[in-house]
């Protein structure tokens, strides 16, 4: 095989909890991550020229040693002193900074065509292992599906499917670093915390309307005080019919939970005309792992 295209496929946070914080800085999460449709496209291919070479359609992503894809291609030829060099195409559609995973999953997908194309023989759980020293999400974007994370997101359980069903996607014009929202985040004992459990309890009973009442994103009171527009998205989108609207990750992408495809058409077209958002899609909850 001498190349190969994958898509990269996006993530929600159906609940995000932080139950506490570590000696080694890191926060203790308690989270549900749910694949879907929206995904980035990487086209790899080998080379006989050593190196790696990364082109993207977005002017300002970095196409060195500070991507994510070219740190899993580096990771893994680096192991198997591999000789030969591999060219990228990346086609970026997910959101950048916006609480999706989006680089992380550029990540786990360059580690899996890696492996693919230069035949390394690497399980997936031998992928995830080598994902986690590029980042915590990485495991989970390898594994996909729907899966409780706890510690720092990479102790995962998988669980039963998601009810599928439409999902809107809008992010406002800004940008959320990660890291600031952590340390911003105060864990008083008298702030509110999602219930976690229960909202593993409906998924597996397949209860769409209990996965409704028990989302919650413990980081919504950090970034939606510093971006007031993130709430306005919610409301659009549960004024235009969403069962339920949640922030994803540390924000500001918020997502909306539909039962029907018209209704989910029509909110797009009112999110569209509302200007809250500069990127609305429609997309679906993807349950195979991998496609």
């Amino acid at each position: 095989m001498k190349e190969i295209t994958l898509k990269a496929l996006a993530k929600i946070n159906l609940g995000l909890d932080v139950i506490g914080k570590r000696e080694d800085g890191y926060h203790e999460l308690r989270m549900v991550m749910q694949t879907i449709h929206l995904h980035d496209r990487l086209q790899i291919r080998r080379t006989s020229e050593p190196g790696i070479k990364i082109h993207t359609n977005l002017s300002f992503l970095p196409v060195n040693e500070s991507n994510l894809v070219y740190q899993a291609a580096s990771l893994l030829m680096t192991e198997f002193k591999i000789t030969e060099g591999v060219e990228v195409n990346l086609s970026k559609r997910i959101p950048v900074s916006a609480g999706m995973a989006g680089g992380s999953t550029d990540a786990a997908a360059m580690l899996y065509g890696m492996n693919r194309l230069f035949e390394l023989g690497l399980s997936r759980g031998e992928l995830m292992e080598r994902g986690l020293k590029l980042g915590a999400d990485i495991p989970y974007c390898l594994m996909r599906g729907t899966a409780l994370a706890e510690g720092i997101g990479e102790e995962l359980t998988q669980l039963p499917p998601m009810v599928k069903g439409p999902v809107l996607i809008a992010k406002p014009a800004v940008s959320v670093p990660t890291k600031l929202v952590y340390q911003k985040l105060k864990l008083d004992k008298g702030m509110s915390h999602p219930d976690i459990d229960s909202l593993v309890r409906a998924i597996q009973k397949k209860d769409f309307d209990g996965v409704c009442a028990h989302m919650g994103n413990v980081l919504e009171t950090v970034t939606i005080p510093m971006y007031p527009v993130i709430e306005q998205i919610k409301e659009q989108m549960l004024n235009s019919g969403a069962a339920a609207a949640m922030m994803s990750g540390s924000g500001p992408t918020v997502f909306g939970l539909f039962r029907d495809e018209k209704s989910a058409v029509q909110a797009v077209n009112e999110m569209r005309s509302s200007n809250l958002a500069r990127q609305v899609f429609l997309t679906g909850i993807y349950n195979n792992r991998r496609e």
